[in-house]
């Protein structure tokens, strides 16, 4: 009795036996996956380099730079509006010839076109009935005061008479004006009215064409302009408005003339702004050496009148990579090394020295050959 029962239990206990030995040995095989654990490495610094010999690479010290600030817009000529005078036709009627086109350089007097008008022949007929009736009136005060001066006419009737000379009198000058206005000759009938420049410049806009119609004081068929003075209309962003001022220099430069440089004032600054563009117009006033026309595609570069200080370095001291320009200072510390240093250049300036805008200060050290340096690290 007692064999069978330690048998029963042996046989019990030995699966579970073999089925803790199982689940460390499926734990164990398990933990052997599984991925190593993380490690935590340092960050290299990659803008930091360590040479052999740096003492083969000599130092300078960058130095400081007086300037104006600059700014480069684009723009274009146009006329000075105020030195713009409209052609105007006081006749309406049909354009019958053109003598001037646009482009044309005209002098005052100068006839650019001919109208036939209605207005002309109706003041024509004004005119020649004030011509009789003045001559009528001073016939009849020259007999009224005959008649007066033998009693047979009262002073009362000599006066009437003399009031209407003087009436027709006004009435002949006011007709004789009115066909010098519209430009023609009293002293030729015509129905065709010569219109006259009335200066001398450049035709800028011409608005009539052969056989058009002309509306009279509601038409201008030209514009003349004097091109001694021009204007050069920029459009400068919102955010460059601060560093421009009415009265700062600029100088032009044009696309047809990339060798000169032209002179010019800020005249006006527009107090509206595009609002698609974000632009406001700057109106730079110049003097046209003769050679500039309207139209013409122009840079500006704006100097304000205040000094601003920046950083000059020998341009042997930078490198461009990738479109970037750098370069190479001492970094502190026991071990010397160089730290490449991002930077804005700026213009190149005289002394072979070139203007930085940002990442250098002045009297920082720096590698005075850069390039030299950086072909060592790259091997």
């Amino acid at each position: 009795m007692t064999n069978r029962f330690s048998i029963v239990v042996l046989l019990a206990v030995v699966p579970t036996a073999f089925s803790f030995t199982g689940c460390r040995s499926a734990q164990a095989d398990s933990m052997k996956e599984a991925p190593p654990a993380a490690k935590v490495v340092r960050d290299v610094d990659v803008t930091l380099f360590a040479v052999e010999h740096p003492e083969q690479f000599p130092l300078v010290s960058a130095v400081e730079h007086r300037t104006v600030s600059e700014l480069v817009v684009t723009g274009s000529v146009n006329p000075d509006i105020s030195r713009s005078v409209p052609v105007v036709s006081l006749a309406s009627g049909r354009v019958t010839a053109i003598h001037a086109r646009l482009g044309d350089t005209v002098n005052a007097g100068q006839v650019l076109l001919s109208v036939r008008s209605t207005d002309i022949s109706g003041a024509f007929s004004d005119y020649r009935k004030a011509v009789q009736n003045e001559a009528l009136a001073r016939t009849q005060l020259e007999r009224a005061k005959d008649l007066h001066n033998h009693g047979a006419m009262s002073l009362s009737d000599l006066q009437t008479a003399e009031n209407a000379e003087e009436n027709a009198k006004v009435d002949l000058e006011t007709a004789e004006e009115h066909l010098h206005v519209l430009g023609s000759d009293p002293s030729k009938p015509n129905g065709v009215v010569d219109v006259l420049a009335p200066v001398s410049g450049v035709i800028t806009d011409q608005q009539v064409t052969n056989a058009a119609a002309v509306q009279g004081l509601g038409s201008t068929p030209f514009t003349i302009s004097d091109l001694s003075y021009i204007w050069i209309i920029c459009d400068v962003y919102e955010n460059d408005l601060a560093s421009v001022h009415i009265g700062d220099p600029a100088d032009i430069r044009m696309n047809a003339y990339p060798s000169q440089v032209f002179k010019g004032r800020v005249a006006n600054i527009g107090a509206i702004l595009d609002p698609q563009i974000r632009t406001a117009k700057v109106r730079i006033e110049m003097r046209n050496p003769g050679n500039l026309r309207v139209g013409m595609f122009a840079t500006a570069t704006f100097r304000s009148q205040t000094m601003q200080t920046h950083t000059a370095v020998p341009a042997t001291a930078i490198v461009h990579i990738h479109d970037r320009d750098f370069v190479y200072a001492p970094a502190p510390g026991p071990e010397k090394k160089f730290r490449r240093i991002e930077v804005v250049s700026g213009d190149l300036l005289s002394g072979n020295l070139q203007e930085v805008k940002s990442g250098v200060e002045p009297g920082q050290q720096l590698v005075a050959n850069a390039l030299v340096l950086d072909h060592t690290i790259a091997q």
